[in-house]
């Protein structure tokens, strides 16, 4: 009988520590809006990425240049946008982000940078090798960026035993890559209140 009860009170405890380690999982929106921990998470990403192209893109530059060039649309390349918050964020996220605002706005002509741009590059060379004369890829013929989006992803934390606030700045300027002149200065600010 003692045996009995044992076993039986061994199966209740193993019943209650498999429910208490399950975890369920349900699929959301990527474009829901979701705050768990009040870090930056994507929908601030999302939003601060098209909130600023759209603001760039309604700024005087972009007359000025199309003015200046025939009516052509500028062509410009997202280059480095540097965390220099208290947290982990992986700013090539935001720059996708900004990137793909660029892109949807049909306003500007976007080229590709960095480690992806020398990955063409590599490939093109690849091709004066192994492709043929008529399909290969010359060189020297790269449409060249006429502007450059660089920033930076910036916080402060104040907080207060179980209430903090996390102050997020994220700033990008415009430059034109042929006079190195700053033609545009934008930020925007996101401020939010977690409670524990």
């Amino acid at each position: 009988m003692k045996r009995v009860c044992l076993a039986v009170m061994a199966l209740v405890v193993a019943g209650m520590s498999f429910s208490s380690c399950s975890h369920k999982v349900t699929r959301i929106d990527p474009g829901e809006q979701v705050d768990l921990s009040g870090r930056w998470n994507n929908t601030d990403s999302r939003l601060v990425a098209e909130q600023m192209i759209e603001t760039v893109l309604r700024e005087r530059w972009l007359g000025d240049h199309q003015e200046g060039h025939n009516g052509q649309k500028p062509v410009v390349i997202v280059g480095f946008v540097t965390n220099k918050s208290h947290e982990h964020i992986e700013a090539e996220t935001f720059v996708k982000d900004v990137e793909q605002s660029f892109i949807k706005s049909g306003r500007v002509r976007l080229v590709q940078g960095g480690k992806k741009r020398d990955e063409l590059r590599a490939e093109k060379a690849d091709q004066q090798t192994n492709a043929s004369a008529s399909s290969m890829k010359k060189f020297g013929l790269e449409q060249g960026a006429d502007y450059i989006l660089q920033g930076s992803i910036n916080s402060i934390v104040d907080s207060q035993k179980r209430k903090k606030v996390v102050y997020y700045q994220i700033d990008l300027e415009l430059t034109n890559i042929q006079s190195n002149e700053v033609v545009w200065i934008g930020d925007k600010k996101i401020a939010k209140f977690v409670q524990n």
